[in-house]
């Protein structure tokens, strides 16, 4: 079983910060859903998104390389305060060419620049695919990448449950990178919900739903169609994120399951049972 090095039980559940949010915010059926003001336009919804949460995890950045001047725009939408995390492109983790993908390193190194430069980026989110299981080549490859990408705060979420082995937690420790805990379906081969932390300096939760039926549809809006109960949040709020806190300076917590707008109000729900627990009284939300 993998243990933490050291022997110090890591800071208190009061030494650490948590943002709370959404995995992507521009959804036009959240307007339909009652979050966005009727008639608000895709470019405009970050502000108003930002009157709710103080973070968000960038998905388009997965879809397309992102371009500083792009981020300068967004960042210029809300306070200095607001965090971002983005997730890394997808031609680096899901569609990876074996000849060019250093160079699109570069690229994204570039892209990003302009929220490392204003600080308010907290970490990029490498995540892998289903297929992405720990053979040879893919160890040897995830660790090239995670040279490349060498002072880039990053969090790191497995899909293929053969990732969820003591010596990556113990690598991805000695590296002082962080491993994404994930709320996802028990079905064979994923990987599984955990509650370990390998950088004391971030935990990362992500909220998938547990849409049994609709994970392995190939359809989004089925994928991520759930909706967590209060009973759901309350358990996950004093059981896993309470134990990642207890080993934390700061932790990221986002909803993924953003059919019909149920991620911004799962994510409500979760900030109100944190501070009932007393895990949200530090003024980071």
């Amino acid at each position: 079983m993998y243990v933490q090095s050291g022997t110090r039980p890591g800071p208190s559940s009061d030494a650490c910060r948590l943002w709370v949010g959404t995995s992507g915010y521009s959804y036009v059926e959240w307007t339909d859903a009652g979050f966005y003001p009727v008639g608000t336009p895709p470019g405009r919804m970050l502000p108003v998104y930002a009157r709710f949460f103080p973070i968000v995890e960038l998905n388009y950045t997965w879809y397309q390389m992102p371009k500083a001047e792009a981020l300068e725009r967004m960042a210029s939408q809300v306070s200095s305060q607001f965090l971002f995390t983005a997730k890394l492109t997808r031609s680096l983790t899901h569609e990876v060419d074996p000849v060019q993908w250093r160079g699109e390193v570069s690229r994204y190194r570039d892209g990003i620049s302009a929220l490392i430069q204003s600080g308010q980026l907290i970490a990029v989110l490498v995540q892998f695919p289903p297929a992405f299981d720990r053979v040879l080549a893919n160890r040897k490859f995830l660790a090239a990448l995670l040279d490349e990408l060498e002072g880039v705060p990053l969090a790191v979420e497995f899909r293929h449950r053969s990732w969820a082995n003591d010596r990556v937690f113990a690598e991805l420790e000695r590296r002082k990178i962080t491993l994404v805990n994930v709320d996802m379906p028990a079905l064979p081969g994923l990987f599984p919900s955990l509650d370990i932390v390998t950088n004391p300096e971030l935990f990362y939760f992500r909220f998938h739903g547990r849409n049994l039926r609709g994970w392995r549809s190939g359809n989004m809006q089925k994928q991520f169609d759930y909706f967590y109960t209060d009973e759901q949040l309350a358990e996950s709020a004093n059981g896993t994120v309470a134990k990642m806190a207890r080993q934390a300076q700061r932790g990221v917590i986002f909803f993924n399951n953003h059919v019909r707008g149920q991620a911004a109000n799962n994510a409500r729900m979760l900030v109100t049972k944190l501070a009932e627990c007393g895990l949200m009284n530090n003024g980071s939300f």
